[in-house]
Protein backbone atom coordinates (compact mmCIF):
# COMPACT_ATOMS: atom_id res chain seq x y z
CA UNK A 1 0.00 0.00 0.00
CA UNK A 2 1.07 3.52 -0.89
CA UNK A 3 1.90 6.07 1.75
CA UNK A 4 -1.06 8.03 0.20
CA UNK A 5 -3.52 5.10 0.74
CA UNK A 6 -2.35 4.80 4.70
CA UNK A 7 -2.71 8.08 5.14
CA UNK A 8 -6.08 8.29 4.12
CA UNK A 9 -6.88 4.87 6.16
CA UNK A 10 -5.30 6.16 9.17
CA UNK A 11 -7.59 9.57 9.06
CA UNK A 12 -10.65 7.34 8.31
CA UNK A 13 -9.76 5.19 11.40
CA UNK A 14 -9.30 8.21 13.61
CA UNK A 15 -13.08 9.19 12.84
CA UNK A 16 -14.24 5.81 13.06
CA UNK A 17 -12.77 5.52 16.51
CA UNK A 18 -13.95 9.25 17.80
CA UNK A 19 -17.37 8.30 16.19
CA UNK A 20 -17.39 4.74 16.87
CA UNK A 21 -17.14 5.63 21.46
CA UNK A 22 -20.47 7.02 21.12
CA UNK A 23 -22.47 4.50 18.84
CA UNK A 24 -23.60 1.68 21.24
CA UNK A 25 -23.73 -1.87 19.71
CA UNK A 26 -26.90 -3.49 18.97
CA UNK A 27 -28.13 -6.08 16.94
CA UNK A 28 -32.17 -6.75 15.53
CA UNK A 29 -34.49 -9.71 16.20
CA UNK A 30 -34.27 -12.46 13.26
CA UNK A 31 -36.54 -11.51 10.56
CA UNK A 32 -38.84 -14.53 10.39
CA UNK A 33 -40.81 -12.65 13.51
CA UNK A 34 -41.14 -9.35 12.11
CA UNK A 35 -44.59 -10.00 10.33
CA UNK A 36 -45.34 -11.38 13.97
CA UNK A 37 -44.08 -7.84 15.90
CA UNK A 38 -42.45 -4.79 15.31
CA UNK A 39 -38.14 -4.97 14.04
CA UNK A 40 -36.43 -4.50 17.84
CA UNK A 41 -32.82 -4.03 18.83
CA UNK A 42 -31.05 -5.71 21.75
CA UNK A 43 -27.84 -3.85 23.24
CA UNK A 44 -24.65 -5.20 23.09
CA UNK A 45 -23.53 -3.50 26.19
CA UNK A 46 -20.39 -1.89 24.35
CA UNK A 47 -19.54 0.41 22.04
CA UNK A 48 -18.39 -0.15 18.45
CA UNK A 49 -15.21 1.34 19.41
CA UNK A 50 -12.91 -1.92 19.79
CA UNK A 51 -14.78 -3.10 16.13
CA UNK A 52 -13.46 0.24 14.75
CA UNK A 53 -9.96 0.11 15.57
CA UNK A 54 -10.06 -3.75 14.18
CA UNK A 55 -11.58 -3.05 10.98
CA UNK A 56 -9.06 -0.05 10.47
CA UNK A 57 -6.43 -3.08 10.95
CA UNK A 58 -8.01 -5.09 8.84
CA UNK A 59 -8.42 -2.79 5.75
CA UNK A 60 -5.56 -0.26 6.36
CA UNK A 61 -3.10 -2.26 7.65
CA UNK A 62 -0.61 -1.91 10.63
CA UNK A 63 1.08 1.35 10.00
CA UNK A 64 -2.00 2.95 9.32
CA UNK A 65 -4.16 1.60 12.21
CA UNK A 66 -1.29 2.34 14.61
CA UNK A 67 -0.95 6.00 13.22
CA UNK A 68 -5.15 6.25 14.04
CA UNK A 69 -4.80 4.67 17.35
CA UNK A 70 -2.02 6.94 18.35
CA UNK A 71 -3.60 10.10 16.90
CA UNK A 72 -6.87 9.28 18.55
CA UNK A 73 -5.17 8.55 22.44
CA UNK A 74 -2.90 12.01 21.69
CA UNK A 75 -6.25 13.87 20.90
CA UNK A 76 -7.82 12.43 23.66
CA UNK A 77 -5.22 13.49 26.05
CA UNK A 78 -4.68 16.94 25.37
CA UNK A 79 -8.41 17.56 26.20
CA UNK A 80 -10.63 16.89 23.25
CA UNK A 81 -13.29 15.12 24.56
CA UNK A 82 -13.13 12.14 22.69
CA UNK A 83 -13.23 9.29 25.10
CA UNK A 84 -16.07 7.85 26.75
CA UNK A 85 -15.59 10.00 29.70
CA UNK A 86 -14.27 12.96 28.33
CA UNK A 87 -10.41 13.71 27.99
CA UNK A 88 -7.37 15.36 29.31
CA UNK A 89 -4.63 14.32 31.05
CA UNK A 90 -5.77 13.28 34.29
CA UNK A 91 -7.65 10.02 32.01
CA UNK A 92 -4.22 8.22 32.68
CA UNK A 93 -5.64 7.64 35.99
CA UNK A 94 -8.90 5.98 34.77
CA UNK A 95 -9.21 2.38 34.75
CA UNK A 96 -9.87 2.30 31.48
CA UNK A 97 -7.21 4.42 30.02
CA UNK A 98 -5.24 0.84 29.64
CA UNK A 99 -7.90 -0.81 26.78
CA UNK A 100 -7.25 2.71 25.34
CA UNK A 101 -3.69 1.96 25.30
CA UNK A 102 -3.94 -1.66 23.93
CA UNK A 103 -5.54 0.17 21.21
CA UNK A 104 -2.36 0.44 19.66
CA UNK A 105 -0.90 -3.16 19.78
CA UNK A 106 -4.27 -4.55 18.94
CA UNK A 107 -4.37 -2.46 15.96
CA UNK A 108 -0.93 -3.67 14.71
CA UNK A 109 -1.28 -7.19 15.61
CA UNK A 110 -4.92 -7.00 13.77
CA UNK A 111 -3.57 -5.23 10.66
CA UNK A 112 0.06 -7.26 10.33
CA UNK A 113 -1.72 -10.40 10.33
CA UNK A 114 -4.72 -9.52 8.21
CA UNK A 115 -1.59 -8.84 5.58
CA UNK A 116 -0.06 -11.92 6.13
CA UNK A 117 -1.81 -14.10 3.81
CA UNK A 118 -4.59 -13.25 0.68
CA UNK A 119 -8.03 -12.43 3.29
CA UNK A 120 -10.20 -15.52 4.30
CA UNK A 121 -12.77 -15.24 6.78
CA UNK A 122 -11.19 -16.97 9.08
CA UNK A 123 -7.82 -15.36 8.52
CA UNK A 124 -9.64 -12.03 9.27
CA UNK A 125 -11.28 -13.17 12.52
CA UNK A 126 -8.39 -14.70 13.75
CA UNK A 127 -6.33 -11.48 13.26
CA UNK A 128 -9.18 -9.51 14.91
CA UNK A 129 -9.37 -12.43 17.85
CA UNK A 130 -5.46 -12.04 18.37
CA UNK A 131 -6.02 -8.12 18.31
CA UNK A 132 -8.74 -8.24 20.84
CA UNK A 133 -6.61 -10.61 23.05
CA UNK A 134 -3.53 -7.86 22.81
CA UNK A 135 -6.02 -4.53 23.87
CA UNK A 136 -7.35 -7.08 27.15
CA UNK A 137 -3.81 -7.96 27.87
CA UNK A 138 -2.64 -4.61 27.95
CA UNK A 139 -5.80 -3.37 29.59
CA UNK A 140 -5.55 -6.00 32.42
CA UNK A 141 -1.25 -5.25 32.67
CA UNK A 142 -2.58 -1.44 33.46
CA UNK A 143 -5.13 -1.85 35.89
CA UNK A 144 -2.90 -4.38 37.95
CA UNK A 145 -0.09 -1.98 37.77
CA UNK A 146 -2.42 1.16 38.59
CA UNK A 147 -3.63 -1.28 41.55
CA UNK A 148 -0.05 -1.68 42.81
CA UNK A 149 0.71 1.52 42.91
CA UNK A 150 -2.42 3.66 43.45
CA UNK A 151 -3.12 5.25 40.06
CA UNK A 152 -6.62 4.82 39.67
CA UNK A 153 -9.51 7.51 39.84
CA UNK A 154 -12.11 5.41 41.24
CA UNK A 155 -10.69 3.81 44.31
CA UNK A 156 -14.00 2.10 44.68
CA UNK A 157 -13.50 -0.73 42.48
CA UNK A 158 -11.27 -3.47 43.63
CA UNK A 159 -9.03 -4.71 41.44
CA UNK A 160 -11.13 -8.12 41.02
CA UNK A 161 -14.71 -5.76 40.15
CA UNK A 162 -12.18 -2.83 37.50
CA UNK A 163 -11.14 -6.67 36.18
CA UNK A 164 -15.15 -7.70 35.54
CA UNK A 165 -16.30 -4.79 34.76
CA UNK A 166 -13.55 -3.84 31.90
CA UNK A 167 -12.67 -7.08 30.76
CA UNK A 168 -14.89 -9.77 31.33
CA UNK A 169 -18.39 -7.88 31.35
CA UNK A 170 -18.00 -6.79 27.64
CA UNK A 171 -16.30 -9.55 25.90
CA UNK A 172 -19.45 -11.17 24.67
CA UNK A 173 -20.50 -8.42 23.07
CA UNK A 174 -16.90 -7.65 21.59
CA UNK A 175 -16.66 -11.23 19.98
CA UNK A 176 -20.29 -10.40 18.29
CA UNK A 177 -18.59 -7.09 17.13
CA UNK A 178 -15.50 -8.96 15.71
CA UNK A 179 -17.88 -11.84 13.74
CA UNK A 180 -19.18 -8.58 12.19
CA UNK A 181 -16.01 -6.63 11.36
CA UNK A 182 -14.58 -10.27 9.90
CA UNK A 183 -17.62 -10.36 7.53
CA UNK A 184 -17.30 -6.47 6.62
CA UNK A 185 -13.62 -6.60 6.12
CA UNK A 186 -13.50 -9.99 4.04
CA UNK A 187 -16.18 -8.42 1.36
CA UNK A 188 -14.64 -5.19 1.28
CA UNK A 189 -11.32 -6.31 0.30
CA UNK A 190 -12.79 -8.40 -2.25
CA UNK A 191 -14.30 -5.53 -3.57
CA UNK A 192 -11.02 -3.43 -3.37
CA UNK A 193 -8.90 -6.44 -4.98
CA UNK A 194 -6.46 -6.19 -1.58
Amino acid sequence: MTITVQLLWAITGLLLTIAATFLPASFASPTWIWEQQEVKTFSLGVTYQVGAVLFVGCLGGKNAAVISQIAYILLGLTLLPVFSQGGGIGYLREPSFGYLLGFIPGAWICGNLAFQAYPKLESLTFSCLLGLLSIHATGLTYLIISSIFGWKKVESLSLFEAIYRYSIFPLPGQLGIICAVAVMAYFLRRLLFY
